[in-house]
């Protein structure tokens, strides 16, 4: 029989996380992105768990039941460093397996640098480790945005997405999870300018559910956390990449040292977006990096869509720490 999942608040520093937990052994906390939450890590939980693990899964700062603050400077590497070392605290765990999916793994990359004695390992969804880019991340989305529409750049004027995103959560997160999911065409939205477009207006519309990898009820669940919640607090996690570009210039660059596993679906637009050479980079800047896997038909939510090959090379690469 699984383990029981338990789910609590814990106190973190200035804020109260919501945390869901599973199992007993070393600790892996798993961290989400956008539009995530803790539940987008439910099929790797009790799995984990069945193979001897703790699997910590919270809703991060400024999603679900996390409190969110309203400052976009609450969002910078300060706050969401010390989120993950102020849980470990509060758990009573002095080291853990990090991993992270889309902007969990942009923080969880730069932890090895910030956090050392706290990580033991990494495991990485989605997002390929890349060099610290050598202009301001909003000059660089500006220039893209002129050229086409461009959701980071879209995100940064407080107020504009978070008030059509929060009219609609059950059209976005449809349209989002399925244009990013191995069979959307995501970059559809560059065909769009940005004058005149928000979100909803560029993504396409999404095939009726149940998805091979969604269903009906765990799509209600986010837009019920979503719809109680708002985006706004997701929203701070772009509008904070200025703040982060600068308290990473001395470290982002540092070689990622710790035994890292990476994962991405083949079909994923953010190893588009990121370029051809970007699988490369990681492993370069990754002398940790044991093994890359690249899910054949999956997209950006890969967990979800390819949940039991994630699984499996999960387990494998934990049993090999």
């Amino acid at each position: 029989m699984p383990a029981p999942l338990v789910h609590r608040s814990v106190e973190v520093g200035d804020i109260t996380m919501r945390v869901t937990e599973q199992g007993e052994g070393t600790p892996i906390v798993l961290c989400h992105g956008f539009p995530g939450l803790a539940y987008s890590w439910r099929h790797q939980l009790t799995a984990l768990s069945d193979a001897g693990f703790r699997v910590i899964a919270p809703d991060m700062r400024g999603y679900g039941g996390t409190d969110a603050p309203t400052d976009v400077a609450a969002y910078d590497r300060t706050h969401t460093v010390a989120d993950l070392t102020g849980l470990l605290d509060a758990l009573g765990i002095d080291d853990a397996v990090f991993g992270g999916h889309d902007f969990g793994a942009h923080l969880t990359w730069d932890l090895p640098a910030l956090a050392p004695d706290r990580v033991r390992a990494l495991i990485q969804l989605s997002v390929p480790r890349m060099p610290r880019q050598k202009i301001r991340p909003t000059d660089g989305f500006a220039y893209m945005a002129s050229k086409h529409f461009v959701h980071f750049h879209y995100f940064q004027e407080y107020g504009v997405a978070d008030r059509e995103l929060d009219a609609a959560p059950r059209e976005f997160l449809g349209k989002i999870f399925h244009a990013l999911s191995g069979d959307g065409n995501y970059l559809d939205c560059w065909k769009f300018p940005t004058e005149g477009n928000g979100y909803l207006d560029v993504l396409p519309d999404p095939p009726a559910l149940p998805w091979p990898w969604l269903t009906q009820e765990s799509f209600d669940h986010y837009v019920d956390e979503f719809t109680r919640t708002g985006f706004t607090g997701g929203l701070n996690w772009y509008r904070a990449e200025d703040l982060v570009w600068e308290q990473m210039a001395e470290l982002h660059d540092q070689p990622v040292t710790v035994p890292t596993l990476f994962i991405a679906g083949a079909e994923d637009p953010v190893l588009t977006m990121m370029g051809s050479k970007a699988l490369d980079l990681t492993a370069q800047m990754t002398p940790g990096l044991r093994r890359s896997l690249i899910v054949p038909g999956a997209g950006h939510f890969v967990q979800m869509e390819a949940a039991e090959q994630v699984n499996d090379a999960m387990i494998e690469f934990l049993n090999d720490l």
